[in-house]
C-alpha cells in the first residue's frame, strides 16, 4: 500500500523501512562496536565498499542505518549520514568538501556558532563571502571563479529573516554550485527542500526533529539533485560508486570515519521515536506561534516583532509560497526604557532557556547569550538589539502561553 499521509509514513517508516526482527516495530538498538565475519573475504569487501555491511560502529550500525533510511526517505533524498550534533554534521560537511584555495558563500544571517565557523575555515584557506541571502542579486554577485558552494539557512535565527530559497537554488544550479540548505527550523513537514533544488540538506536533529529536549544529533542528506561528476574535489577513491553518491560518500569516509562525530545508538532510537509526532507537533508550535506573535505585535510594551507569519515582516509573502506554516521562532524588541532581564525573570510558565524545537516555550535575552561572543558591531548589522528576546514556541496550550506573557509584560 502506497501511503500518502506525512505522518502516516513517518509512524510506520522504522517497521517498512528498515523490518526490524521478531516482528519489532522500531530497529532495536545495536550497542556492539565491533562486528564479525567468519569468512575475511566478506570483511575485506566491506572495508572496499563491494559489500553492504558493518566494519565499526563509528561508520555505521544498523541502529543508525535505520534513522538514516527514515531521514532520506522524508526528504526525498538519495541518502543520509548522521551525526553527534548539528554543528558536526555542517563543519564535517563544509571541512570534507571544500579545499584550499576554494570560495564559500555563506548568509549574513547565519546562527552565531555557523557564523563563528566561518572564521576557521579561512584559516584553512578557504574564503568565505558573507551575503544578504534575501536578496538574490547579492547571492549572484558573490560568485566568484573559484566559488563552489553557497550555504544558508531556510529562516534564520533570531531575526527570523527568510532566504530566497527557490531564486538561489535556480542560480546554484545554472553555475553548478552545491547549494546547501540548513532547514533546521523548517523540517520536511514545513518545507520541500527539494523542490527549491537544494543539493544538500544539514542541520539539527536536535531540535524540531526529535522535538523533546532529551537529545543531540545532527544530519546531512543528500537529495540527489547536484551532479557531483561536476564537482572536481571528490577523491577518486570513492568514485567506485554511483556518481550520485559520492558526495555523501565522501562526508562519510572523510568525515564521518575520519573526523569521528557519530551519533550514538540510542540517540538515534530517541531521535526515530521524536519522528513519529514531528508533524503534530510542528501543527501545534506554528499556530502557537502565530497566535503568540499576533498578540505581542499588539501590545503597547512591545516595540518589534520578528515573525515571518505577520504581514508586516519583509519576507511575508515569500514565507506563504515557500513554507506550509512559518516556523516555531519568533523573536521581540520591548519598548526602549524596559527591563528585558525583569520581563524574563517574571515568566512563570515559559523557560529561560537556549534551545529550539522543545515542546516547551523557551525564552533567551539574544544579545546577552547566544550572541555575546560576536560583538555589538557585528550584532548591528544582524539588526540584534540589547533588548531583543528570542523565543521557541512550544506545544502547550496557548492560553496558557498569552497570559503568562500578558502578566509578564505588566509587570514590568
Amino acid at each position: 500500500m502506497d501511503f500518502k499521509g506525512f505522518t502516516t509514513k513517518l509512524v510506520h517508516a522504522d517497521r517498512l523501512l528498515n523490518t526490524p526482527e521478531d516482528g519489532a516495530v522500531h530497529q532495536a538498538t545495536t550497542n556492539s562496536v565491533l562486528f564479525e565475519y567468519p569468512k575475511v573475504e566478506d570483511l575485506v569487501d566491506v572495508f572496499q565498499g563491494r559489500q553492504n555491511g558493518h566494519a565499526y560502529s563509528r561508520q555505521s550500525s544498523a541502529s543508525i542505518n535505520a534513522l538514516q533510511n527514515i531521514l532520506a526517505e522524508m526528504e526525498g533524498g538519495v541518502g543520509a549520514l548522521t551525526f553527534a550534533t548539528g554543528m558536526a554534521a555542517i563543519t564535517t560537511t563544509l571541512l570534507t568538501l571544500l579545499r584550499q584555495g576554494d570560495h564559500l558563500i555563506l548568509s549574513q544571517f547565519l546562527f552565531g556558532n555557523t557564523n563563528s565557523f566561518a572564521d576557521t575555515l579561512r584559516g584553512f584557506g578557504i574564503e568565505v563571502s558573507l551575503v544578504d541571502v534575501t536578496d538574490v542579486t547579492q547571492v549572484a554577485s558573490a560568485i566568484q571563479d573559484n566559488t563552489k558552494a553557497v550555504y544558508l539557512e531556510t529562516i534564520a535565527n533570531p531575526v527570523t529573516q527568510v532566504a530566497d530559497l527557490q531564486a538561489i537554488g535556480e542560480l546554484c544550479e545554472q553555475h553548478q554550485l552545491v547549494y546547501m540548505v540548513d532547514n533546521t527550523m523548517t523540517p520536511a513537514y514545513l518545507f520541500d527542500a527539494r523542490a527549491a533544488k537544494a543539493s544538500l540538506l544539514v542541520g539539527s536533529l536536535t531540535k524540531y526533529v526529535a522535538g523533546h529536549g532529551h537529545v543531540l544529533g545532527g544530519a546531512v542528506i543528500d537529495t540527489g539533485l547536484y551532479d557531483w561528476q561536476q564537482f572536481n574535489n571528490i577523491n577518486p577513491a570513492y568514485k567506485n560508486q554511483p556518481a550520485q553518491l559520492w558526495g555523501i560518500t565522501q562526508i562519510k569516509k572523510k568525515g564521518l570515519r575520519d573526523m569521528g562525530g557519530c551519533l550514538t545508538p540510542d540517540s538515534a532510537h530517541l531521535i526515530s521515536v521524536g519522528l513519529e509526532t514531528l508533524a503534530l507537533r510542528m501543527e501545534k508550535c506554528c499556530t502557537n506561534a502565530l497566535k503568540l506573535a499576533t498578540f505581542l505585535a499588539s501590545h503597547d510594551k512591545v516595540d518589534k516583532v520578528y515573525y515571518p507569519g505577520l504581514s508586516d515582516h519583509p519576507q511575508h509573502q515569500l514565507s506563504r509560497a515557500l513554507f506550509k506554516h512559518y516556523g516555531g521562532i519568533l523573536s521581540i524588541d520591548l519598548k526602549p526604557g524596559l527591563d528585558c532581564f525583569a520581563f524574563l525573570n517574571h515568566l512563570q510558565l515559559v523557560l529561560n532557556a537556549t534551545h529550539l524545537g522543545d515542546t516547551r516555550t523557551l525564552a533567551i535575552p539574544v544579545a546577552h547569550t547566544i550572541y555575546y561572543e560576536m560583538g555589538a558591531e557585528q550584532r548591528e548589522k544582524m539588526a540584534i538589539s540589547d533588548n531583543m528576546i528570542r523565543l521557541s514556541v512550544g506545544i502547550e496550550d496557548i492560553e496558557d502561553i498569552i497570559d503568562d506573557f500578558k502578566q509578564a509584560l505588566d509587570a514590568i
